[in-house]
């Protein structure tokens, strides 16, 4: 099971830490939080204790109406089972018997100026891409027309050559080389690029290029839903190309089929073009208009009627 170190989280959601045990090595494996407003009651029957606690501003008010010596005795039951971190939000006050309790049972505090709603809604986000199902493609990813396009091929096939005339044209990059695919809700796979090589890429004989500065941060994308996979390959004469495009064809990533086109390479073939148009083709088919199949009805009726 895919999990994700406290450290990380609270370094890309900026938390503060307002106590953090020595040597502590949590590993957070659910997306989902919870709010222990009816653990606070003594009320612990199906308590989702593996979640990330958040402490919001009902929970945090009922407290201060407990007494001392009870709003320890319920902290403590609540720091009791082991929670990977209880987050205040608001930047609430810090009430001393949850340092009390956190400090006996080792658990981490950490609190935020966001507001709950919002704090719950970029934990989850986050965590939900982090945790998802996720691998590493060598290929090139654009975005063209709004849709993802996954370029894909052996190395000197001209995947980042035709990415960069796409760029050219006004379409945009969003990871070449390695392209990291996760598969998040709703069956979407999204593509993004290592941090450390964003918005580079590699053109043989010209070397790295930086994206960003040569063409402006609207050539760039932090990362886009995969709809189509386009395999480039050396042209060979021997074989038999799709001509009509009946036929579809797909390819499995993450065990969701994408659909797939497999574009022949040879000098004079204007390949940024043919993407354009093979993203185009793909949106209309996606919207229920197939080109091949109404010419092939109209052809049908045609023969029909010559009868």
């Amino acid at each position: 099971m895919k999990s994700v170190p406290i450290d990380k989280l609270i370094e890309d959601l900026k938390l503060e830490v307002i106590y953090m045990p020595e040597n502590l090595n949590t590993q957070i494996e659910r997306s989902d939080v919870n709010r222990p407003g009816l653990q606070l009651t003594g009320f612990f029957q199906h308590f989702g204790y593996e979640r990330m606690q958040i402490i919001g501003n009902v929970e945090w008010n009922y407290l201060f109406l407990l007494d001392n010596e009870t709003r320890q005795r319920r902290l403590d039951m609540v720091f009791e089972y082991p929670i990977p971190a209880l987050i205040i939000s608001r930047e609430l006050e810090v009430f001393p018997e949850i340092m009390a309790a956190a400090k006996k049972h080792k658990r981490a505090v950490l609190r935020t100026d966001m507001p709950t709603t919002k704090l719950i809604s970029k934990i989850t986000g986050y965590l939900d891409d982090m945790l998802a199902p996720q691998i590493t493609i060598h290929g090139v990813l654009v975005e063209v027309y709004g849709m993802g396009v996954l370029l894909v091929g052996k190395s000197g096939v001209g995947k980042s050559e035709t990415a960069l005339e796409l760029i050219k044209r006004g379409h945009r990059l969003v990871a070449d080389d390695a392209v990291i695919i996760r598969k998040v809700d709703e069956g979407i796979l999204k593509g993004t690029s290592p941090e450390v090589i964003r918005h580079f890429m590699e053109i043989r004989g010209i070397g790295i290029l930086d994206i960003e500065r040569l063409y402006g941060v609207g050539a760039v994308k932090r990362w886009e839903a995969i709809d189509l996979v386009i395999e480039l390959e050396h042209w060979d004469e021997k074989k038999e190309y799709d001509r009509v495009g009946l036929d579809e064809q797909y390819t499995e990533i993450l065990e969701l089929m994408v659909p797939k086109v497999t574009i022949p390479v040879k000098p004079g073939r204007n390949l940024a073009m043919i993407v354009e148009v093979a993203a185009r083709n793909t949106r209309q088919k996606q919207f229920g208009y197939n080109a091949a199949e109404a010419l092939d009805k109209k052809l049908k009726v045609g023969l029909k009627n010559n009868k």
